[in-house]
């Protein structure tokens, strides 16, 4: 369902992050959105120490997230990492206290949500049309996210080691639905298969593969955050924080 761009940026994220080295330091920002000719020079996931200087030529625009705030840099110019950060309005739903807070669901509410009126998407929602690992803090409250209402859609969720599955389905405008574990426990650090459903666009069904990470530790800060999903390989949800602080700063 997601475009090849939208893949290889993914990818490019994961590659980025596994390139990099990750200390706890609080005075480092991080690299989440990178375009024109200096994007070899700030990927994404590089980190970039507080006060240190870009110089961005013209078409340049780099996103960085500091423990100040957000960042957005556009080129030409000389600029110091950290300087005129805003700090983010939306970070709080963003933590793991925000991970505690209930999208409106059909598992929770009888009426759906219509899609005009429905909730930003969740940080700690899995997104059922990417493969890779999941990070998440509430392992025995799992909220899935389907990209598009289109009515009633049954995905299935399937333990690839037992091959057990468990069938989900969201009705009418449900983006959002809690999954029910009495027939499949989920498990962290197990590899499943999440099978979308058929369509008459698609008569076989698309699967992608993730992997259920137990995310802890409550972070201060965005890039503090940005870098632990980083490091946990969690590059869909990494994408997700930079397009959301991206779009408040810009």
């Amino acid at each position: 369902m997601f475009s090849d761009k939208w893949k290889a940026r993914l990818i490019g994220v994961a590659i980025a992050g596994a390139a990099i080295a990750i200390p706890g330091a609080a005075s480092a920002g991080v690299v989440v959105k990178s375009t024109g000719p200096s994007a070899s020079e700030y990927p994404v996931g590089r980190q970039v120490a507080d006060g240190s200087r870009v110089v961005l030529r013209a078409g340049d625009r780099i996103t960085v997230l500091t423990d100040r705030g957000t960042s957005v840099m556009e080129g030409p110019g000389t600029f110091r990492i950290g300087e005129g950060a805003r700090p983010s309005q939306r970070f709080s739903r963003l933590t793991r206290r925000g991970a505690r807070a209930r999208p409106r669901t059909g598992a929770v509410r009888g009426t759906p949500v219509a899609p005009e009126t429905a909730p930003a998407r969740s940080l700690w929602t899995v997104n059922l049309s990417v493969g890779g690992p999941v990070c998440l803090y509430d392992m025995d409250a799992i909220q899935l996210w389907r990209p598009a209402a289109e009515g009633a859609e049954t995905y299935s969720i399937v333990d690839i080691a037992s091959d057990t599955a468990l069938d989900v389905t969201f009705v009418g405008a449900e983006l959002v639905r809690e999954l029910d574990q009495d027939v499949v426990s989920i498990k962290t650090d197990t590899d499943y298969a999440i099978l979308s459903p058929a369509s008459g666009r698609q008569a076989e069904r698309s699967t992608v593969n993730v992997r259920f990470v137990q995310f802890d530790g409550d972070y201060g800060d965005s890039a503090s955050l940005a870098q632990a999903l980083l490091e946990k390989g969690c590059t869909e949800q990494f994408a997700l924080l930079a397009d959301t602080l991206d779009e408040e700063a810009s």
